[in-house]
């Protein structure tokens, strides 16, 4: 019994005494926003969620999902039309104000992923020449997170997405798609 009590004080002490974890400053943000800058069709919705972390200092990473329909146009012109967008994320931003309680992260971001195009059917594409397209792309912004408390702030961003074409290793080429997306929304923390 008292090697179980010794057994036991040990454990506490030990559990006591380790160094606390580092733990990272996560965030989900769903948005809404308007994309324009785009050769198609401008001032369209779109909306999507964000979700990543900064780490204990000033780097760090997120996921980046988009979607908008009707992207380039009406259904009755273009049909089932959509653009969808996958990136991770590098994200450079300096706490003003702390990681905890009331704050504002100015912050740049930059990443790649996927830019889905889809066009199916409407007058100016018949559904028998319907159009889809999966490219390599990069976006690149900056924004503001605002927080009133430890969990509940603002976040306001604009990004430039574009595609790729071409080998990306020897020959870099920038593709023909391209725009600009103005979004806010609700950050959790």
């Amino acid at each position: 019994m008292r090697s179980f009590i010794r057994l036991i004080l040990i454990a506490t002490v030990a559990a006591i005494g380790t160094p606390r974890e580092a733990r990272a400053d996560g965030f989900v943000n769903p948005w809404a926003g308007v994309h324009f800058g785009s050769d198609i069709e401008n001032g369209r919705g779109g909306f999507g969620v964000n979700a990543g972390g900064m780490g204990a200092g000033i780097i760090g990473g997120e996921v980046d999902f988009g979607y908008s329909p009707s992207f380039f146009g009406t259904q009755n012109d273009f049909g089932n039309n959509t653009v969808l967008d996958l990136m991770g994320n590098v994200i450079v931003g300096v706490p003003i104000g702390g990681q905890h309680g009331a704050g504002f992260r100015p912050y740049f971001t930059a990443g790649m992923g996927l830019i889905r195009t889809q066009i199916d059917g409407g007058t100016l594409f018949p559904l028998s020449s319907s159009s889809h397209s999966n490219s390599l792309g990069f976006n690149a912004g900056a924004g503001a997170m605002g927080y009133f408390n430890d969990h509940v702030g603002l976040r306001g961003d604009l990004r430039y997405l574009r595609t790729l074409t071409g080998d990306v290793v020897n020959d870099l080429d920038l593709g023909g798609f391209h725009f600009w997306r103005l979004s806010a929304g609700l950050v959790i923390r």
